[in-house]
């Protein structure tokens, strides 16, 4: 299967973007990397239709006029106090912010941020520039791989597989928005695909067990809530349909060794046939999408 040749330039920002969950997590959870685990499976597939996306010329270099920088909010509850003071100590947003600045050029300056919010949330807002992860969604992360048997260490470890993921989803949106990227269809999907693109192109076995994480959150949440109409009118996908497109990138990226998707039942065969195809044309997009904005070493 033909892949994106990769860069020194794609090393680096896979470095950048890993800095600060997975430092964060061999911090807090003593460094647990054990091998992907099967995802479970849920109850009934989804079939959507995936938009299809043209490689984007290639663009002369932009000039960059920004940089990733760091802020802190004071704590609202002392409920993360320790969190916090772990995130703080070990500068792990400063040493984020350097290697994204050595990696990518900015139109303006883009604030990281982790702290308590008072809702399990994680957002970028253009009006602030900021990528903001709270505390409060680690939480809800690991009470969920807890609802569904997880030990505590399990739990615990998965939660920051799955942030890794949100961080990168976050990311992505700061992208597309700074870089004024086209984007063909939803914007929640292209900001889920362009962190499975990362984690899995670049960051191999650990960002394989990311992408695993938010889709095992994805499936729990989804037997956990019934839909309403707010659901159905929200611009994320369905919690279900999120699992999928999770799983067919997986799939996609190599379908011999994740045969066991399809054999298993997690995995549609009729969704399987079209995930190579659908995880070569997500590559090909945010390669061309990004070069313009890469550094040259």
């Amino acid at each position: 299967m033909r892949h994106a040749p990769r860069s020194q330039n794609q090393i680096n920002l896979a470095i950048a973007l890993l800095a600060v969950f997975l430092t964060a997590a061999c911090i807090i959870t003593g460094g647990r990397d054990s091998g992907p685990e099967k995802p479970s499976p849920s109850a009934s597939p989804e079939d959507s239709a995936t938009p299809v996306a043209k490689k984007s010329e290639s663009a002369d270099s932009k000039e960059d006029k920004g940089d990733f920088k760091v802020e802190y909010a004071k704590l609202s509850s002392a409920r993360y106090e320790s969190l916090d003071k772990k995130v703080r100590n070990e500068r792990l947003l400063e040493n984020a912010a350097e290697e994204l600045n050595r990696a990518l050029k900015l139109p303006e300056d883009v604030y990281l941020t982790a702290r308590d919010c008072g809702e399990a949330n994680a957002e970028f807002d253009p009006n602030t520039q900021k990528i903001t992860v709270c505390y409060e969604l680690m939480e809800r992360f690991y009470n969920l791989y807890r609802s569904d048997g997880m030990s505590s260490d399990a739990a615990d470890a998965k939660m920051f597989d799955a942030i890794r993921f949100v961080f990168l989803h976050e990311v992505g949106h700061a992208m597309i928005y700074n870089y004024n990227l086209p984007i063909m269809g939803n914007e929640e999907d292209a900001a889920d695909r362009c962190s499975s693109y990362i984690n899995i192109e670049e960051l191999g076995e650990k960002g394989v067990k990311a992408v695993l994480a938010a889709a095992d959150g994805f499936r729990i949440d989804s037997r956990r809530e019934s839909r309403s109409k707010r659901d159905l009118a929200d611009e994320h996908l369905l919690q279900e349909q999120r699992f999928y497109n999770s799983l067919c990138m997986i799939y996609g990226s190599n379908p011999d060794k994740y045969e066991y998707f399809v054999d298993d039942g997690y995995l549609p065969e009729e969704r399987a046939r079209r995930c190579p195809q659908e995880y070569q044309r997500t590559v090909d997009s945010w390669v061309n999408l990004l070069a313009p904005w890469r550094k040259d070493k």
